[in-house]
């Protein structure tokens, strides 16, 4: 019996088309709380983003891929900050790169260091506001927790064994990959409320559609891959729904017997 459902947000819960949530994700939301079902936003995205779907009632939050989980009351479960060292090196590294563009997010903001035409656009896609420009000579750097790197796929490999060996980083799109403490992945943040609430990971469900997915995906009982997923989230994926656009989350949560 499915105890609690996990849902990525970004091409999950909200359309990149319209930037709402659809209606049918609506009504299985309603449904699943009528039936006593748990239901977590588990995102890349930082706490201060998540104002648009928080009328939803959701019972907690996994964001920054799992380095800060928030209960419904607003009380701090889990927090990791990142490698010093490897924030270091990467201001270092975009002092000698001018052309290199990256981010810094807190629970407090998020900052960026240049704003490209393509970095504008993906945040109007996201129908976020673009970071302001953030002053880091005088940044406490125990305050990281997540870095975005703008650069392309096959530029990552290199770029994070020499400059954030002590991170890791999963991307959703080619433009820009999301850093996080080594180790950290929205599975830890699953198993910080999969633990506080006594529900075993293999009651659960969880919803996605991108490469920082693929660990709660694995994780969660069932696994359930949008249509507009990448390619990797679908092939460790048990269900493959239709996109989000097309009533995905209603359309699987039904085809699974949780919902009427």
């Amino acid at each position: 019996m499915t105890k609690a459902v996990f849902f990525d947000v970004d091409g999950t819960l909200l359309s990149f088309r319209t930037h709402q949530v659809p209606s049918s994700t609506e009504k299985a939301i309603s449904l699943l709380k009528e039936r006593g079902i748990k239901i977590f936003v588990s995102t890349g995205r930082s706490i201060n983003s998540l104002e648009s779907i928080k009328h939803l009632g959701f019972d907690g939050y996994i964001t920054f891929n799992g380095g800060y989980c928030v209960g419904a009351d607003g009380q701090t479960l889990y927090r990791k900050t990142m490698h010093e060292g490897d924030i270091a090196a990467l201001l270092a590294h975009a002092d000698e790169n001018p052309d290199f563009c990256f981010s810094f997010m807190s629970e407090r903001e998020v900052t960026i260091n240049r704003v490209t035409p393509p970095v504008a656009s993906m945040y109007r896609m996201l129908n976020l506001d673009t970071p302001p420009l953030g002053d880091y000579r005088n940044m406490d750097l125990d305050t990281v927790l997540q870095a975005n790197v703008f650069i392309p796929p096959e530029e990552e490999p290199a770029f994070m064994q020499t400059v954030m060996p002590n991170s890791v980083a999963t991307r959703w799109t080619p433009l820009f990959a999301d850093v996080n403490p080594h180790g950290q992945s929205k599975k830890v943040g699953i198993d910080v409320f999969c633990t506080r609430l006594g529900i075993d990971p293999a009651a659960t469900i969880a919803f996605g559609d991108g490469g920082n997915d693929v660990t709660m995906l694995q994780h969660c009982g069932v696994g359930v891959a949008m249509g507009n997923a990448v390619d990797s989230l679908k092939a460790v994926a048990d269900y493959v729904t239709d996109e989000v656009d097309e009533d995905g989350v209603y359309k699987a949560l039904k085809h699974f017997g949780v919902i009427d």
